[in-house]
């Protein structure tokens, strides 16, 4: 929808990921994703 690549996919070890985009208006927006953090929800659950 008008978004242009800013960051491509930067792996920054331990399973993050992070990339960013700018869309249409000017604005820089980041994306991440944690390969564990499914894990920490759970651990936090049972604490």
């Amino acid at each position: 929808m008008g978004a242009m690549e800013y960051e491509q996919l930067r792996d920054r070890g331990d399973g993050f990921i992070t990339a960013s985009v700018i869309d249409p208006f000017g604005n820089i927006l980041g994306i991440m994703h944690n390969s564990h953090y499914k894990d920490i929800l759970v651990s936090m659950k049972k604490g």
